[in-house]
């Protein structure tokens, strides 16, 4: 039985073939920040938990929350709740078949992008003036 060399067989598309755009950029981005919610959504619930316990509990929490490294860390939590929220906004508008020419599938992925970066930059600005 010949044996097939692995250069002579089929190789299946993968990231490498793809030239990378906005649209796959966007759908990846996605994924993460769906995975970034999920373990922001624990800092959210340690802070409810927190707020519950007691004022020494709160406090801690608002130590933490309130350090330079807390803040970046709930400023990249605002960023993926709004990058995913116009993400889910994108696919739905897709879902009724609508913006699926090219031109405008690459004007919503980019209005996803620059959306979410000046909603967070919105809030962020609320919450350090406000």
């Amino acid at each position: 039985m010949a044996r097939t060399s692995p250069a002579e067989r089929p190789l299946s598309p993968h990231l490498q073939i793809y030239k990378p755009t906005i649209t796959m950029m966007m759908s990846i981005l996605h994924r993460i920040t769906g995975a970034a919610l999920f373990f922001g959504t624990l800092l959210v619930v340690g802070f409810l938990l927190a707020l519950a316990s007691g004022k020494a509990s709160f406090a801690t929490a608002q130590a933490i929350y309130g350090s330079a490294l807390g803040k970046l860390v709930l400023f990249g939590y605002t960023y993926a709740l709004f990058q995913h929220m116009l993400g889910g906004i994108r696919h739905f508008i897709w879902d009724t078949a609508a913006g699926l020419e090219r031109e405008t599938r690459f004007k919503l992925a980019w209005a996803t992008l620059i959306g979410a970066l000046a909603l967070t930059v919105l809030v962020w600005i609320c919450v350090l003036v406000g």
